[in-house]
């Protein structure tokens, strides 16, 4: 969990984690906050710790899982030799104690990351050659999408305690698109949205037979090329708000906002119970030593108020420790006293702080004389 934004490039290996300004984008950003660097081929997947401060998950084209404590920049846990083949996608459950993931070699597994073992596998969750997804859910049941031999799009529901046979299976349809997940887990509503398709489908998830139940279909006259997801906190309760997709066409980026119509102004209870918020359980330190916390949760009661971001700093400890060590190897044994160059990292940042303040300093010239020009047209009207 952590304030910041990640980018990842189609080129390159590495993650750059960005640290938005707390009230927007001013000027353009130049340089990230930390590089982290351990993968060897591209990387597809990121996903945040659900409750301890700046842990992020990566995985990559060379089948491998890092868990970054990004506050040092270090790689802290490398999963090796798990996945033989290409990982579709990775979910930490409620606490962040486990992951389960989804592979081309058509298995599902459960993996506790700090002890770096598999402790649950399930072979051919789905018989079909194509894309499956797999996320857990509040009460640690993992919820499956796949295709069948026959090529139908299929939805499970598994018990990670016994991965042998599914809870439930449900067939849906013999379209080609991958079913992509989106789960909410304070109502215990699943959320399917296929690539290419232009509908979501949404189930509720109960702990009795049959367990998955169809609610309704969102459906649209354009097919979705991927769809985002807002958090619970982002959403408009004053407008019964239950949950806001983000779906990306060939040119733009379409919001779709599903809401319970409701007479009553006042809160809905039943539509808006406590939701994780954005503060963190743990520290990155606390996690990786063995602790675990359930998401801190808040209530929607008034709106979800942003508050002050906190700065976001990475102390590269070991990474120093080594820049300094070769660069004492490679110095001349002469006795000569040397004044420290200035960091190229403090020039650039303190150009970048400069340049801000420029900005800042043009648009309130701006905005005074405008406010000069707008006073004297009504000095002119008020003759």
């Amino acid at each position: 969990m952590a304030m910041g934004y990640i980018w990842i490039s189609d080129f390159l290996v590495s993650l750059q984690v960005w640290q938005i300004p707390e009230n927007g984008l001013v000027t353009s950003m130049s340089e990230p906050v930390v590089i982290l660097e351990g993968h060897s081929k591209r990387v597809g997947i990121i996903t945040w710790h659900p409750t301890a401060r700046n842990i992020l998950l990566s995985a990559g084209c060379d089948n491998q899982i890092i868990i970054w404590n990004v506050g040092t920049g270090e790689a802290m846990i490398n999963l090796e030799d798990m996945h033989p083949d290409v990982i579709y996608n990775v979910c930490w459950n409620r606490n962040g104690s486990l992951i389960c993931t989804s592979c081309k070699d058509k298995s599902i597994r459960v993996i506790d990351p700090r002890k770096q073992e598999i402790v649950g596998e399930k072979e051919k969750a789905h018989e079909g050659a194509r894309p499956m997804r797999a996320i857990f859910l509040s009460d640690g049941n993992i919820l499956t999408t796949g295709f069948s031999r026959m090529s139908e799009r299929q939805l499970a529901l598994w018990n990670t305690q016994n991965l042998e046979e599914p809870m439930t299976v449900n067939e849906m349809d013999t379209s080609n698109g991958v079913l992509l997940p989106f789960y909410d887990p304070d109502t215990n509503v699943v959320y399917l949205c296929g690539k290419g398709d232009s509908s979501i489908r949404y189930f509720e998830i109960t702990d009795e037979a049959p367990y998955v139940h169809f609610l309704n279909t969102f459906a649209s006259k354009e097919p979705q090329r991927g769809m985002g997801y807002m958090p619970k906190r982002g959403l408009d309760v004053n407008k019964c708000e239950i949950a806001r997709f983000y779906k990306l066409h060939e040119r733009k980026c379409e919001p779709i906002v599903m809401t319970v119509p409701r007479k009553s102004d006042l809160f809905q209870d039943d539509l808006y119970p406590d939701t994780a918020g954005p503060d963190p359980a743990l520290e990155a330190e606390e996690w990786f030593d063995g602790k675990n916390g359930d998401p801190i949760l808040i209530s929607l009661k008034n709106g979800y108020v942003p508050g002050k971001n906190r700065e976001f700093k990475v102390v590269k400890k070991n990474m120093l420790d080594n820049k300094v060590t070769k660069n004492s190897e490679k110095s001349s044994s002469s006795n000569k006293s040397s004044h420290p160059a200035p960091s190229i990292k403090s020039e650039a940042k303190l150009e970048e702080i400069l340049k801000e303040i420029k900005s800042l300093k043009d648009m309130i010239s701006s905005q005074e004389k405008r406010i000069v020009q707008l006073e004297e047209q009504m000095s002119k009207l008020a003759i």
